[in-house]
């Protein structure tokens, strides 16, 4: 395996090209960025274009994008080709992403009209389940792959491009239309539903946009730094040396903070999945608004509390708080897509959920920004423990609050923007299933088993995995 190469003066153009010197965080760190903008600008474009052609077709095209952009990133780690990394992982990889967000939940929604918190919340799940699956799958194939020649990287990459692939394409080939769903979408929405092209000209679609930003931007920012945050409140009590400064820390003790860490990260993942199907089941009784004020309300309690309880060195309090404010992040996902069916109807919801999610891509690039320059400003003025970390929590309450106040705007949408005119299906709902058909599919047990099993059996991995790592916190 070739030594490292350090280039203390590579310029962000070099970084593309270069196939000698080491890549910079700050030029990987663009891999991100411009996965969160694909993402949302994805979501936006093409929600119109998966309600015209059905979610079979989405599927297809967005198993190709994830997977076809894998595939380059491996050749970019490959041949040491950044700008081929930027390409893959980036910009195709998000659009795929992006795609393969909204076709479930648009899909889900219609199958449901009556539970649109449980559908969304099952379809939003899944989407979380995979970061559970994938990271340890991931480490995995790395260990597996990894020799003198290399650490395995691009071939755990190509791997996961083809594991994905294969349960991607069988999840998109297996899309179906629910049969009559126009009737019991117009019966499901009141009769009306408000048209793609009218939704962005209404307030509540901005208003809605502002409050998933702010409940994302206020849990992504603090779950971005999990595992330093926790490492730096805490220091030495998490290797058994409760009077010992992070800062103090020799490689020992960072090795073993750094497993304590990941185990805290695995944690907050668990509950960042449960929480999108709880979450969202839970709004179907107490309805998407309420829902949405117990977010920021037990938010800013959680932000508020979790300095206090760090400093008073309480870790079990700290976690739990902690890991509340993961599941209402991911809470806050999955009623979103509801939230919008009870306002705009379940007709256009795929479309409108996409062009919502440029939310969420905004989230993904200020929330980190702003946490990173308060630490930043906190570390230049010699802060350290709860006392960097503190303004970074008032900030976010800050924004919690706008959230709450912006959510008891939510006004019903006016009558001049609905209508009830159901006679111009697509395509894609003309050709949805017949009941005879659905009820061959769902009468043979075998293939239901099979289907189940591909869905669990690897989610339950993931989770024992995760268990295992966030096990090591138990000791403490």
């Amino acid at each position: 395996m070739a030594a490292p190469v350090a280039c203390p003066h590579l310029t962000l153009g070099q970084a593309l090209t270069t196939t000698t010197c080491d890549w910079r965080v700050s030029d990987l760190i663009w891999i991100y960025n411009l996965f969160f903008l694909s993402l949302g600008v994805a979501a936006a474009l093409f929600g119109g274009w998966l309600e015209r052609v059905g979610p079979r077709r989405a599927g297809l095209v967005a198993t190709l994008c994830w997977c076809g952009g894998l595939l380059l990133t491996a050749l970019g780690v490959h041949i040491h080709q950044l700008w081929l990394m930027w390409l893959g992982a980036g910009v195709i990889g998000g659009i795929g992403l992006g795609l393969g967000y909204i076709s479930p939940v648009s899909t889900l929604i219609k199958w449901f009209p009556d539970r649109p918190g449980l559908a969304t919340g099952m379809a939003i799940m899944g989407f979380g389940g995979g970061a559970i699956i994938g990271s340890p799958l991931a480490d995995l194939l790395m260990r597996h792959f990894a020799s003198a020649a290399g650490v395995g990287a691009w071939q755990a990459i190509a791997t996961l491009a083809a594991i994905y692939g294969l349960f991607m394409l069988c999840g998109s080939l297996g899309y179906r239309l629910p049969p009559g769903s126009m009737t019991r979408r117009a019966a499901a929405a009141g009769g009306a539903h408000v048209q793609l092209h009218h939704a962005h000209r209404t307030p509540q679609f901005w208003l809605l946009w502002a409050v998933l930003c702010l409940n994302v931007s206020a849990a992504i920012g603090l779950i971005g730094v999990a595992s330093p945050l926790i490492q730096e409140l805490f220091g030495g009590r998490l290797v058994g040396q409760p009077g010992l400064a992070f800062a103090d820390f020799d490689a020992a003790a960072k090795t073993g903070a750094a497993a304590i860490g990941a185990g805290f990260v695995g944690l907050l993942s668990l509950f960042n999945i449960g929480g999108r199907f709880a979450w969202a089941s839970l709004s179907d009784t107490m309805g998407r608004k309420t829902t949405y004020f117990l977010f920021f309300g037990l938010g800013t309690a959680a932000f508020l509390a979790a300095p206090a309880l760090a400093g008073g060195g309480s870790l079990i309090g700290f976690v739990a708080v902690m890991c509340l404010i993961a599941s209402m992040y991911g809470g806050g996902f999955a009623t979103i897509p509801a939230y919008l069916a009870d306002l705009f109807g379940t007709r256009f919801v795929g479309a409108i959920h996409g062009r919502l999610l440029t939310a969420w891509s905004v989230a993904g690039l200020f929330a980190p920004l702003l946490v990173t320059h308060l630490l930043d400003v906190g570390r230049s003025a010699g802060r350290a423990g709860v006392a960097l970390y503190a303004p970074v929590y008032h900030a976010l309450v800050g924004l919690l609050v706008v959230g709450f106040v912006l959510n008891a705007l939510v006004r019903p949408i006016a009558a001049r923007w609905r209508t009830e005119d159901v006679a111009d299906a697509t395509p894609a709902e003309m050709q949805g299933v017949t009941a005879a058909q659905v009820d061959r599919s769902g009468g043979h047990l075998v293939p239901r088993l099979l289907a189940w099993a591909a869905v669990l059996l690897p989610l339950a991995w993931g989770c024992w995995q995760t268990m295992i790592k966030a096990a090591a916190m138990a000791t403490l």
